[in-house]
């Protein structure tokens, strides 16, 4: 975790708590973190998810790894000092939102788990769940929409997670979804029954 340089600062507590902005809501907020390696589905199972909950009335936002670096992180690389400094911010962005009432919604490969581990440190308890999109790398080269992992293959591309840099993958996620075997609507059903289930939303009514 980086060390705070500034001086003189003093945290501030605003006047509207945290359970009054998710009663308004009618939701408990979370960060759902999904991590897997490139290509395995992450984003597009989590907008799928934020879609579903935008139509249950939900208020719920994606952090998407590759818009993330295009502002916030446009100054980091993919070296494991830069991998890390990526999930930190992150993390603080995710305390954040989940603080303003969100579901929240992370994809990231973020493959070292000491880094997944330090962002559950700083969420409070119940406030991290961490859900490992479970794709063999096979696949992820076949669905493969931007030619990555051939370049990585060909020596193009450095620091390239599952191929020339580690994916560490999570010993104990609260969740693992195998979109070898589900696709993106069915692994967002089963991320929103989750969410029923854990009391972070309310059950539709049949």
């Amino acid at each position: 975790m980086s060390t705070i340089k500034a001086t003189n600062i003093v945290r501030h507590e605003g006047h509207v708590s945290r359970d009054e902005r998710e009663s308004k809501l009618k939701q408990k907020a979370v960060l759902l973190w999904l991590t897997g390696l490139p290509s395995s589905g992450k984003s597009t199972i989590a907008y799928t998810v934020e879609h579903a909950l935008a139509k249950r009335g939900h208020l719920a936002y994606v952090l998407d790894g590759d818009n993330i670096r295009f502002g916030l992180n446009g100054n980091l690389g993919f070296s494991a000092e830069d991998r890390t400094e990526n999930i930190r911010r992150i993390g603080e962005v995710g305390k954040l939102f989940v603080d303003g009432g969100f579901l929240t919604l992370a994809s990231f490969v973020s493959p070292y788990s000491a880094d997944r581990d330090a962002v559950r440190e700083l969420m409070g308890e119940g406030d991290f769940v961490e859900i490992f999109i479970d794709t063999p790398v096979e696949i992820c080269e076949e669905r493969d929409p931007k030619g990555l992992y051939k370049k990585a293959r060909t020596g193009e591309i450095s620091n390239f997670s599952g191929i020339s840099d580690p994916y560490e993958v999570p010993e104990k996620p609260e969740m693992i979804i195998k979109t070898a075997d589900w696709t993106a609507e069915e692994a967002a059903v089963l991320i929103i029954e989750m969410l029923e289930k854990s009391g972070k939303i309310q059950a539709q009514q049949n």
